[in-house]
């Protein structure tokens, strides 16, 4: 495939191979509006998918979005059945669309509390895009970074794992999914500065950006204004 041309404000050799992003924001862009909340998480959705359009036009390997963390099951039980509903909707209303633009599709988190119908779209989405290379969205749904570590140490209880044979490849291996690349960058909408139990391990040295704009209303330029302030830093990894 004829790669994307980058804009010349933009130095490929330093386009990030993986993104994840926190979208945040989504009541508040509402409440604004004097709508009900379920009217930002909708909004929310042409947001993602003018932003995944960003990320192939830029030529990104990996993005990993936040979706529903293990703390969110503490909203209102109504809001919680909306975002059930809707994230299967959306997956039954974005599934082609997500297939023809060659996106490989991949959930990280617990299923166990998600709807029957819900699991049985997540399976079904990824199985029908696992042949997908142009880039891998990964979704993260009642997923929460603590709750990730505890269950890869219980793994290695369970295997009977030495403690002198535990190092960091060791709980590596037992993520949710050890073959994630680690982000480069993170970027979290709406001004908020904390990154909310995600991807806590795998962010150790990833490049932090925090945007003012609310999640409905962020989209490629704003991918890009980000990436580009993620392309003037030195990443040091612990060294000079």
């Amino acid at each position: 495939m004829t790669p994307h041309p980058v804009p010349a404000e933009l130095d490929r050799s330093r386009i990030p191979h993986h993104v994840g992003v926190i979208m945040d924001g989504n009541g508040r862009w509402a409440g604004r509006r004097g709508l009900p909340r379920q009217s930002g998480h909708e909004q929310g959705e042409v947001a993602l998918f003018d932003t995944l359009e960003g990320a192939l036009t830029l030529d990104l390997r990996w993005l990993t979005v936040y979706a529903f963390s293990t703390e969110n099951w503490k909203r209102p039980p109504t809001e919680v059945a909306f975002l059930m509903n809707f994230n299967r909707d959306l997956l039954l209303r974005r599934a082609d669309d997500m297939d023809r633009m060659g996106v490989r599709v991949r959930f990280i988190g617990r299923r166990d509390r998600a709807t029957d119908a819900l699991r049985a779209k997540m399976a079904e989405l990824e199985e029908d895009t696992a042949a997908n290379d142009r880039l891998e969205l990964w979704i993260a749904f009642d997923y929460g970074g603590r709750a990730e570590v505890v269950e890869a140490t219980r793994r290695l209880v369970d295997e009977g794992v030495e403690a002198r044979d535990i190092d960091e490849n060791a709980i590596a291996a037992r993520l949710y999914a050890p073959e994630m690349a680690e982000p480069d960058i993170l970027i979290r909408t709406s001004g908020e500065q904390r990154i909310s139990n995600f991807l806590l391990w795998q962010l150790a040295y990833t490049e932090l950006v925090f945007v003012e704009t609310l999640w409905p209303d962020f989209g490629e330029r704003d991918l890009r204004h980000a990436l580009g302030e993620y392309a003037g830093r030195r990443r040091r990894f612990g060294g000079r």
